[in-house]
């Protein structure tokens, strides 16, 4: 099994596609809005995946937080808010914000298993600092780590309860960014007591199952390499401060905020310390080229993708109490006049 995750082309697999996936033997995929029609359709990709490689329990892959980074929309699909509806509820009510973060997660979860959809990149962790770049705004679960924490731990939960595995995001933290890593290179500044904040939610919640690292240089750690491609970063940093010892992911490593070919990219994240190289344009020059320069997985990271995976699930049909879950945080919401 090579160290990757890739997109696809579209709603089905081509030929070319099914026979690099065999040949190929990824850690699994990513799924975007291109592959997604309807439920049908969905369901019938993902089985066909599982088949290329004889396992159910397959790293099936989504972004799926809600509000704008939603990758499965009405009308085939159910509307869940973004991060910042549970923060202006936990200002109010944090037991009543958790809860509705669980059930809202409960949902997704329930759903995206009917999908045969294994993992979501979700909880972000990242904090929303003010003066910053937009590109988390409104997704994160606030300012205070301890909120931001409190959320995140109810979305794994959740979105466990509901038979997918979560995944946080984006460590160190993504929050200090002033631009858009899919276009650019952030450069954060601030010092290692002031980034203690943003690390607090990923020490919180370092026994999640996955995470995701952010393609930033913060000067205060490594000057020179953006933490996806940073030994220091990964080591003292995710693994070493955090505490973190789950499945390593990178961001996609075609944002623009990385330099060099893609499959170069690949081999320096990988030799960093990623565990597994997200690459999600569906480029079969690019996704061959990382299938040459990467090693056969080590036991380390089958390790960790098997404990990420175990209690993952494929539900034949969507549990019925997926409604209700979904009325009951609309109810919660709408204390604050929040809505779904």
């Amino acid at each position: 099994m090579i160290p990757a995750i890739f997109g696809l082309g579209g709603p089905q697999l081509t030929p070319d596609e099914r026979a690099f996936f065999r040949d190929c033997d990824p850690a699994g995929y990513i799924l975007f809005g291109r592959n997604c029609v309807d439920p049908e359709q969905l369901r019938a990709l993902t089985d066909d995946l599982r088949s290329i490689h004889g396992r159910d329990r397959l790293l099936i892959s989504i972004d799926q937080e809600g509000g704008r980074v939603a990758r499965l929309r009405p009308p085939h699909w159910a509307s869940y808010p973004a991060g910042a509806a549970f923060e202006r509820l936990y200002a109010i009510a944090p037991a009543s914000a958790i809860e509705a973060a669980r059930a809202n997660a409960t949902a997704m979860g329930l759903e995206l298993s009917y999908m045969g959809i294994t993992v979501d990149y979700h909880p972000p962790l990242d904090l929303r600092v003010p003066g910053a770049h937009d590109v988390i705004g409104d997704r994160a679960f606030g300012s205070d780590p301890v909120a931001v924490a409190a959320i995140g731990r109810a979305v794994l939960e959740g979105l466990a309860a509901g038979g997918v595995t979560g995944c946080v995001k984006h460590m160190p933290g993504h929050g200090r960014t002033d631009v858009d890593t899919h276009k650019a290179l952030p450069t954060v500044t601030a010092s290692a007591a002031e980034l203690e904040d943003d690390l607090a939610p990923f020490r919180t919640l370092s026994h999640a199952l996955i995470g995701m690292t952010g393609h930033l240089v913060f000067t205060a750690w490594d000057a020179d390499n953006p933490a996806t491609l940073s030994e220091t970063v990964i080591r003292d940093v995710i693994r070493g401060a955090i505490g973190f010892d789950g499945l390593l992911l990178t961001d996609d490593i075609d944002m623009e905020a990385l330099g060099g070919s893609i499959p170069e990219r690949a081999a320096r994240a990988h030799a960093a310390g990623c565990d597994i190289i997200l690459n999600c344009w569906a480029k079969m020059d690019d996704m061959e080229g990382i299938c040459e320069v990467l090693p056969t997985m080590p036991p380390t990271t089958a390790a960790r993708l098997e404990r990420a995976l175990e209690g993952t699930r494929i539900a034949p049909t969507l549990a019925p109490e997926a409604g209700a879950l979904l009325s009951k945080r609309d109810a919660l919401l709408a204390l604050t006049g929040a809505a779904a």
